[in-house]
């Protein structure tokens, strides 16, 4: 091989590696901002292990419907129909991200909107409970063989 065949070579397979290297980091760029913001989900406290939790403050933007539905004991179709959104495709959203997308000009409306449904779904449990004493939730705990 000539000297100007090696150096072209070289040249080439330089700019070959620089692309690959910049779309691995563009991609790692991407994955870095789509996580943020995301946090693990809290220890589970004794109000938690007790019974239902009541204190909707602790309802935070990275949680997602279907935690918040757990976590209050609230089914979650009552939060999407609150917010008004399909429950398809937006299980696994943040509520941050649900507000970026469904309603981007008010910011922590999805949270607002949410924390409002939540308290409105606790204040009629109670009634729920009265006018049906029989009905108790009863955890449901796997078992590992027969």
């Amino acid at each position: 091989m000539t000297p100007s065949r090696v150096r072209t070579l070289i040249f080439v397979l330089i700019f070959i590696g620089g692309l690959i290297v910049g779309f691995f980091g563009l991609r790692t760029l991407h994955a870095i901002r789509e996580l943020g913001g995301h946090r693990p989900p809290p220890p589970p406290s004794a109000a938690e292990t007790e019974g239902i939790e009541t204190d909707v403050e602790l309802i935070r933007e990275w949680m997602t419907i279907p935690f918040i539905s757990k976590m209050y004991h609230v089914p979650p179709n009552v939060l999407f129909d609150a917010l008004g959104i399909p429950a398809n495709k937006n299980r696994e959203k943040s509520l941050k991200r649900l507000n970026r997308e469904y309603f981007p000009q008010a910011e922590g409306f999805v949270l607002e909107k949410i924390k409002a449904a939540v308290l409105a779904a606790l204040a009629n449990q109670p009634q729920q409970m009265q006018e049906n004493p029989q009905s108790t939730v009863v955890p449901v705990i796997p078992t590992l063989g027969p």
